[in-house]
């Protein structure tokens, strides 16, 4: 009886030693997310659709951040009707703009002409 413990033992050991390099590898390429207020945000959409749709996104928004509060929940605003809502920190991820007519772009050429 001791010898079948052992064995089961070592079996549990033997498993936990061979995950570590997984879970290192895979904890690597986790991003921290860190907001500030006034950052914009999208918001995923977690509500079951029947039919959603292929191709349609589950991120709505964008939303800007009006506070950040304890354990990552941050307060959002709806930029459409300024309605505020308190969401978990998991659910956003950046906002990234694109180029308005006020910045300037530059046109490449091709260096063979």
């Amino acid at each position: 009886m001791n010898e079948l413990e052992e064995v089961i033992n070592e079996a549990f050991e033997n498993a936990r030693i061979s995950k570590m390099p997984i879970k290192n590898l895979h904890d690597r390429h986790i991003s921290r997310k860190d907001f500030k207020v006034g950052q914009y945000v999208l918001l995923y959409d977690s509500r079951l659709h029947l039919f959603l749709g292929k191709l349609k996104s589950r991120w709505t928004g964008p939303f800007r951040i009006r506070a950040i509060l304890t354990h990552g929940a941050c307060d959002i605003e709806n930029l459409q009707d300024g309605q505020v809502t308190k969401v978990n920190g998991n659910r956003l991820k950046p906002y990234l703009e694109l180029l308005s007519n006020d910045e300037t772009s530059m046109d490449l050429v091709d260096p063979g002409k």
